[in-house]
Parts: structure tokens; C-alpha cells; sequence
């Protein structure tokens, strides 16, 4: 089952961010609350694959959902696997559009200094939000057909 482990945000950039119960997620914004939402760019969500937060932690590190500073957290998908423009409904009626896998990891990452890598740059992903709603940990996940 496709499912959200975690949903996280942040008051600062290059931070990790932590979870809460419940993010808004606000059309053509991103994460209410979150420092990297400003609905200016086409990267207003970011994802990332527990399968690939294990990964990691498969090289002994500790690492929890929201280290990679990704706002969700997810369960079943092959994020990577997909491509650029794929809808996505999460929750019961947030869709969000797939824009960006992977980014160019600054300098100042927090997870880069504390592990020496990071898996957002191969990993992750990058979404524009198509319609807005709450999102919690335990909602669905559903690729649009």
C-alpha cells in the first residue's frame, strides 16, 4: 500500500524539518508554515521514499523522516521511477504534479555535514501543488491515471 509516513516542515532552509500531526498544503503555495513555501517556484512540495531514508540507515546512520528536509514522507512509490507531470492525489483531496526529481545539494545542507551524503539529490522530488488540502501521516497516496 502506497501510504504518507510523516509530514514535516521547517521555519528555516537548509534545516532538517520536523514532523507534525497535519500540514496544509495551500494551491500554488506549498507547506503553510514551511520556509521553503513562497508559491514562486515549481518546487513548492518536496518528497522523499522511507525506502530511501532506509537506505541510509542501512550505512548505520540515524535517521528519522524530515532529516532529509522533505515535507512528506512516503511509502510504496518509486518516486524516481516516474515521470515529470505525474499527478498525485495524497490525502483525501490535496493533487500535487511532479516537476523536479532530485536538486543540486547546497553547501550548507545539515544532513550533508552530519552523514557526509545526502539522498535528496538522487531521490527526491519536487511538486507544484494543483489543489490544496490537510495531509497527515497515514493518508493515502494514489498516482493519477
Amino acid at each position: 500500500m502506497t501510504t504518507i509516513i510523516a509530514v514535516c516542515r521547517s521555519e528555516k532552509k537548509g534545516t532538517k524539518k520536523k514532523p507534525v500531526a497535519v500540514v496544509t498544503i495551500k494551491e500554488n503555495y506549498g507547506v503553510v508554515g514551511d520556509a521553503h513555501a513562497d508559491g514562486t517556484t515549481h518546487r513548492q512540495v518536496s518528497l522523499l521514499a522511507i525506502e530511501s531514508i532506509d537506505k541510509m540507515r542501512g550505512r548505520g546512520f540515524d535517521l528519522q523522516p524530515g532529516d532529509f528536509a522533505e515535507n512528506i514522507t512516503t511509502q510504496g512509490i518509486d518516486w524516481v521511477s516516474l515521470p515529470i507531470g505525474t499527478r498525485i492525489t495524497v490525502g483525501d483531496k490535496a493533487v500535487l504534479e511532479m516537476t523536479q526529481i532530485g536538486k543540486e545539494c547546497h553547501a550548507a545542507c545539515a544532513i550533508r555535514k552530519q552523514v557526509g551524503d545526502c539522498i535528496m539529490p538522487r531521490e527526491g522530488i519536487f511538486a507544484r501543488v494543483i489543489r490544496g488540502g490537510d495531509v497527515k501521516a497515514g493518508d493515502p497516496i494514489k498516482i493519477a491515471e
